[in-house]
């Protein structure tokens, strides 16, 4: 009887795995699902993040890119572990839904929770005029990730001279605020994934958008899950 009740809980188990999956629209898919040992940190499905709470349509912190995305990424996770590197996910495709959150907290001039960690030196009411907070997001097109390398043998992230989502010029690409061994990192992180067929955000260190992206003009909104 026990082994009977261990096979329904596996078959259970297996069948909300596949149902999972089918959720997905065509041409899209998990992260994890084929790259096995890159990191997750979904930051938006937590309240690590410049809202400070779970982020409208993000039921689990999964990451979810387009297959062909996902697979120039995985090439990119290939070079770096030949070097004792890894990738960490800390976004990738978004929800439209989710993007309205964001704008939705924008207009919102009191709620002022994260300011001194994600934008220190930045008036929120100007987020949206220096484009730190916009209408769409390359992301719900499904083939944008924010990224970050880790050593793989501690785990600990590599200094990049600012956080994931800092909202402020030492950020950008071109900043003179960094370190040698900052700028060195980026630098990595630059290299793959340029080579891998991504191009780099000049604002954003840690964003990346697939050159040849299926669905350039489409965004997205189905749940992360």
């Amino acid at each position: 009887m026990k082994s009977l009740s261990y096979l329904l809980l596996f078959l259970v188990g297996f069948n909300s795995g596949l149902a999972q999956t089918k959720e997905l629209l065509k041409g899209f898919t998990y992260i994890k699902a084929q790259i096995p040992d890159i990191k997750l940190d979904i930051r938006y499905a937590g309240s690590n993040n410049f809202i400070g709470k779970p982020v409208d349509a993000y039921h689990q912190p999964a990451g979810i890119l387009t297959k062909i995305a996902t697979e120039a990424l995985a090439t990119a996770q290939k070079d770096l572990m030949s070097q004792g590197f890894c990738l960490k996910i800390f976004d990738a495709y978004r929800p439209q839904t989710a993007v309205n959150h964001f704008i939705e907290w924008a207009r919102n001039p009191g709620d002022t929770l994260t300011k001194s960690k994600f934008y220190p030196e930045i008036a929120k009411k100007d987020l949206f005029q220096l484009g730190y907070i916009a209408s769409k997001s390359g992301h719900s097109r499904g083939s944008t990730v924010d990224l970050t390398i880790l050593n793989a043998n501690t785990g600990k992230e590599l200094d990049m001279g600012s956080g994931y989502d800092f909202f402020g010029d030492i950020s950008h690409h071109n900043t003179d605020k960094i370190t040698k061994e900052q700028k060195a990192n980026r630098s990595l992180l630059k290299r793959i994934m340029i080579k891998n067929g991504f191009r780099p955000y000049p604002e954003e260190w840690w964003h990346y958008t697939l050159r040849n992206e299926p669905y350039p003009e489409t965004y997205f909104d189905f749940p992360v899950r």
